[in-house]
C-alpha cells in the first residue's frame, strides 16, 4: 500500500517512509522486508515527483513475496498512489 502526498515546502527530493507492523512477520522478516522495499523504492525515486511525500506500507503477503513480484507490487501501489494525487490537485484546481 502506498500514500503520495505533494508537499507545500521545497524540498530536494521526494521523502520516503516506510510502515512495517508486526502483522509482517517477527523482526527479522520485517526488516527483510523492509531492506528490500528500500532497494525497490531507490531504483524508483526518478520516478517520483521532486515535491512528495511517500509512505509505503508493508501488508502481511509482502513477507512471503519473491523480490520481482514485490517489484511488480510495488510498481502498481506507485501508479495507483501517483493517480490519486493527480485526481486530488485537479479537485483542489477546479479543473477536471
Amino acid at each position: 500500500m502506498v500514500h503520495l502526498v505533494t508537499r507545500t515546502d521545497p524540498g530536494p527530493g521526494p521523502a520516503v517512509g516506510f510502515v512495517v507492523s508486526k502483522g509482517v512477520g517477527n523482526a527479522v522478516v520485517r526488516n527483510k522486508v523492509k531492506r528490500r522495499l528500500r532497494a525497490l523504492v531507490r531504483e524508483r525515486l526518478t520516478e517520483l515527483p521532486a515535491d512528495s511525500n511517500v509512505v509505503v506500507r508493508a501488508l502481511a503477503p509482502a513477507a512471503t513475496r519473491e523480490y520481482s513480484s514485490l517489484g511488480s507490487d510495488l510498481d502498481s501501489a506507485l501508479d495507483v498512489a501517483r493517480s490519486r494525487a493527480r485526481r486530488r490537485r485537479d479537485e483542489g484546481s477546479g479543473s477536471r
